[in-house]
């Protein structure tokens, strides 16, 4: 019984008509990139300010006191 790629299995690999790329070059192609290019530093930088407002004591505002005078409260 034959196999079905005993035909075609040990010839030669065809040659490229293109000459072959530089692996650096090749390696580049497959790089990952920045698709939402300064999401990342914009992410960093709200953490930093949410961290940082976290460390200051709140306002006397801030605090659980209601609605301010001027102002309904919200049904």
């Amino acid at each position: 019984m034959t196999r079905r790629y005993d035909d075609i299995i040990d010839l030669p690999r065809p040659a490229s008509k293109y000459p072959r790329m530089p692996r650096a070059a090749r390696a580049a192609q497959f790089a990952p990139f920045a698709a939402l290019s300064g999401h990342a530093d914009a992410i960093r930088e709200t953490a930093r300010q949410a961290e940082a407002r976290m460390d200051q004591p709140p306002l006397e505002d801030d605090c659980e006191h209601g609605a301010p005078e001027d102002e309904e409260p919200l049904p």
